[in-house]
């Protein structure tokens, strides 16, 4: 278990998947994350993802966040509590 600065007890709980059924793309958690743990990714409608640059991109339907490098999370949850749609899931460490 983790500890506050002053020796609090925290369990951090980390970012492990997002639900593009339920993201907006509003881009509210990508703004509070200074450790670039999202990105955001078009999809078409189909739901498959799409880059920007690729040949396809006038298809893109909207916006969604995906996981860029989970291995940066910290846990500290910042991401969930602006997150409008609730798309986001978190867990605690495995102990």
């Amino acid at each position: 278990m983790a500890q506050t600065r002053d020796g609090r007890d925290w369990k951090p709980e980390y970012l492990v998947a997002i639900d593009p059924a339920k993201c907006i793309g509003c881009g509210r958690c990508y703004k509070v994350c200074g450790r670039d743990v999202m990105t955001l990714k078009g999809i078409n409608d189909e739901g498959e993802y799409i880059d920007d640059d690729d040949e396809d991109a006038d298809e893109i339907e909207k916006k969604v966040m995906v996981m860029a490098d989970s291995g940066a999370c910290v846990g500290c949850g910042a991401c969930a509590r602006v997150c409008p749609s609730s798309c986001q899931k978190h867990e605690a460490a495995a102990a």
